[in-house]
């Protein structure tokens, strides 16, 4: 099982590593997302910069790579009986490959399209839930961080509520997620709370003021 733990971690952690943002500007633009704007290879950053209309791939190789890591992870750990536990080990890799790329020289995204799709993976319907928290938060605000940070923050309690005695590493797994992606937001929390934080609209290019 252990081999199954080290492949499931490398792949996914690699597959995270295939940022959607910077992979669209390079191909669209021939340039780097993360030499424009905020210089986040994120999705707010590309559709600040780029549009709503091409976005749709970045979202496509995001939430893909998300999926696939669950699922190796899963299938590869449930011969052993841990088919949660591989997904969630999946999911927690594919995060830290997005944020942290070796391949991009550690300058990745922020992790909340693929954190949203993990969230997904391991329980749907608490996934949705959480989505819901960023929609409404967004709809009200326009503040694309705020929902992110409300509705990451959320996903670790939600996920223990739900499946408290059922297995304690996905549980772990769902709190380190919701700590990893509000703390790679600590910018944006700052500008919330000094009221410099930028609207952003989703399905358009340019900023809201």
């Amino acid at each position: 099982m252990i081999i199954s733990i080290i492949i499931t971690a490398v792949i996914a952690y690699l597959l995270g590593n295939l940022n959607g943002a910077v992979v669209v500007s390079r191909v669209v633009a021939h340039e780097d997302v993360r030499t424009k704007g905020s210089g986040n290879a994120g999705l707010t950053n590309f559709t600040r910069n780029y549009g709503a209309h091409t976005s749709v791939f970045v979202i496509l190789i995001d939430v893909g790579k998300a999926v696939a890591a669950c699922l190796i992870g899963g299938l590869l750990l449930k011969g052993y009986g841990h088919y949660a536990d591989g997904v969630a080990l999946g999911g927690l890799f594919v995060i830290l490959g997005h944020d942290f790329p070796v391949l991009l020289g550690f300058k990745g995204g922020k992790g909340i399209l693929s954190g949203v799709t993990v969230a997904l993976m391991l329980d749907w319907r608490i996934g949705l839930f959480v989505f819901g928290i960023f929609l409404v938060a967004y709809a009200i605000t326009k503040y694309v961080s705020l929902g992110s940070i409300l509705s990451a923050g959320s996903f670790g309690f939600f996920y223990a509520w739900a499946h408290w005695g059922e297995g304690w590493f996905p549980i772990c797994v769902g709190f380190c997620l919701s700590f990893l992606l509000v703390w790679m937001h600590r910018g944006n929390i700052s500008r919330l709370l000094k009221g410099e934080e930028r609207k952003t609209n989703l399905f358009g290019k340019g900023n809201k003021q």
